[in-house]
C-alpha cells in the first residue's frame, strides 16, 4: 500500500482546509493550548459522541475510567465525518489532540507517513498489548514501511441481511446463493410491491457494494492491484463490471438506487420495504426485532465460473483505532494508562454487549443482544471473502470513486461507462 502525502503534501493539502469552521468543533484554540498544557488532562479526538453505535458505552465507560484514575481527566473532542479534516487543521496549528478515534480510511491513510500521527508499534510491545489483538488486524493496521498506525480497536462484519419472511410471501423458497437466483427472487418481490436490494448509491455503502461485486472474478491479489492502481481492464474486473450491470439492468436494486445513501438503505429494510440489504454490523444492530427475527445472514450471490467458491461477504478490522498524536508522546504515561484500561477484557466485552460492536481484538464475548450481530460473526467458512478497497484506494480518489458509484447504479449506463467512470475517478483525483 501507498501513501499519496508526504510531509509537505499534508502541510500543502490542509493550508487549504476550513479553519474557521473547523476549530470551533474544537471548543477553540485556548481550549487546546490549555489541555495541551495541563498533565493532567488528555485530549481525545473521537466519533464516538455522535449517533455512531458504541457512543454511550464509550462515556460509560470513560466515566468508569476517571473513577478509577481521579488524577487523570479525559476530554473528548467529538465530531462525525468531519473528523479527519478537523484534525489535520488542529495539527497544522500543532495544537491537535492526544489520541485520536478514527477508522483507517481516505485522509487518514496519510497520516503515519506525514508525520501527522506517530507509529505505535513499539508502545504496544512495550506495554504488553500486542497479545490482545487478533493477528489480522495488526496486518492490516500495519502499512507498507512496517508501521503500526494505530491501537485496532473496533471491526466489522460485512454480511448481506435477507428477510426471509418477504421473500416467501414473494414465492421464493431460499436464500439466493447465485445472480440467476438473485434476480428470479427479484423480479418475484418487484411483483409484491417490495424493493429487492436496497444499497446507498450514492455514498460510501453503494461504494463497497459495488466493489464486492467487481471482485467476484478476482483473486485477492487481482483485485489489491486493481484498486492500488484504478485500472480495470483486466479480463476478471471486465467480468465483474458485466456482472454488475447484468444485476442492476434486471432490477436487482432498489429503484433509483443511484440516489439513495446509508440511511435511506436502512430504513427501508429496517420498514420492510426491501427485502435484501449489504449490511456491515452497525447497520445489523439496528434492525428491530421484528424483521431481525425472520432474517437471515448470507453472502452476496455469485455468478458462474467466480473466483470464490461461496457467496461473499466484507471483513474489516479497521474501523475505529486509538491513533497517537505528536502532541500525545508528550503524555504517554496518561496514554498508556487509556489504553490499558481501554484494551481491558471487561471494557472490551461492554462494546459487544451494550452496544453490538465487533471488535479487532481477542474476546470471546459475544453480541447476544444483537443477534443478528452475532449471526454474522458466526458465518466461519460458510461465506467466501473479498477485499475491503479502503486501505488500497489512494485517498484523493476516494470520493471520486463515489461520485462514480452513483454513475453505476444508474440503470442504462454501459458497462464500458461504468468502467471510464471508474478510472476516470483515479485519473481526476
Amino acid at each position: 500500500m501507498r501513501s499519496s502525502l508526504s510531509r509537505r503534501g499534508f502541510l500543502a493539502a490542509g493550508s487549504g482546509l476550513a479553519t474557521a469552521a473547523a476549530l470551533p468543533a474544537l471548543s477553540g484554540c485556548s481550549t487546546l493550548a490549555s489541555a495541551d498544557s495541563d498533565p493532567g488532562t488528555l485530549l481525545v479526538h473521537t466519533q464516538l459522541g455522535t449517533t455512531a453505535p458504541g457512543s454511550a458505552t464509550y462515556t460509560a465507560v470513560v466515566k468508569a475510567f476517571h473513577k478509577e484514575n481521579p488524577g487523570l481527566r479525559v476530554k473528548n473532542l467529538v465530531n462525525g465525518d468531519d473528523l479527519p479534516q478537523v484534525y489535520e487543521t488542529s495539527r497544522l496549528a500543532r495544537k491537535e489532540p492526544d489520541v485520536v478515534m478514527v477508522n483507517l480510511y481516505d485522509k487518514t491513510l496519510a497520516w503515519t507517513d506525514a508525520g501527522a500521527t506517530v507509529d505505535v508499534k513499539g508502545y504496544l510491545d512495550d506495554w504488553g498489548l500486542r497479545e490482545r489483538v487478533l493477528p489480522a488486524a495488526l496486518e492490516e493496521w500495519t502499512d507498507s514501511k512496517g508501521r503500526l498506525r494505530a491501537f485496532p480497536y473496533f471491526a466489522t462484519n460485512w454480511p448481506v441481511a435477507y428477510n426471509t419472511a418477504l421473500l416467501e410471501r414473494a414465492g421464493v423458497d431460499s436464500v439466493p446463493t447465485t445472480g440467476d437466483q438473485l434476480i428470479g427472487a427479484a423480479r418475484k418481490l418487484r411483483a409484491k410491491g417490495v424493493a429487492p436490494v436496497t444499497v446507498g448509491g450514492n455514498d460510501w455503502t453503494g461504494q463497497k457494494l459495488l466493489a464486492q461485486i467487481i471482485q467476484t472474478f478476482l483473486t485477492p491479489d487481482e483485485a489489491r492491484k486493481v484498486y492500488t492502481t484504478g485500472d480495470f481492464s483486466s479480463k476478471g474486473a471486465r467480468e465483474g463490471i458485466d456482472y454488475f450491470v447484468q444485476l442492476r439492468d434486471a432490477g436487482v436494486f432498489a429503484d433509483k438506487a443511484e440516489g439513495l445513501t446509508s440511511d435511506t438503505m436502512t430504513t427501508q429494510y429496517n420498514t420492510e420495504a426491501a427485502a435484501i440489504q449489504s449490511a456491515m454490523s452497525s447497520a445489523l444492530a439496528k434492525v428491530p426485532a421484528g424483521p431481525a427475527g425472520h432474517t437471515e445472514i448470507g453472502g452476496w450471490p455469485l455468478a458462474p465460473g467466480a473466483s470464490h467458491g461461496k457467496p461473499t461477504i466484507l471483513r474489516s478490522y479497521t474501523l475505529i483505532g486509538f491513533w497517537i498524536s505528536p502532541n500525545g508522546v508528550k503524555k504517554l504515561p496518561s496514554v498508556e494508562k487509556f489504553l490499558r484500561f481501554m484494551y481491558r477484557p471487561d471494557v472490551v466485552s461492554r462494546f459487544i454487549t451494550e452496544s453490538g460492536r465487533d471488535m479487532a481484538l481477542v474476546t470471546d464475548t459475544v453480541s447476544k443482544e444483537f443477534p443478528l450481530v452475532a449471526k454474522a460473526q458466526q458465518l466461519g467458512d460458510r461465506v467466501g471473502q473479498v477485499l475491503l478497497p479502503d486501505l488500497y484506494v489512494p485517498p484523493t480518489a476516494t470520493q471520486p470513486l463515489i461520485t462514480a458509484t452513483s454513475t453505476a447504479f444508474t440503470r442504462g449506463t454501459s458497462a464500458a461507462a461504468v468502467r471510464s467512470a471508474l478510472e476516470s475517478a483515479y485519473r481526476t483525483a
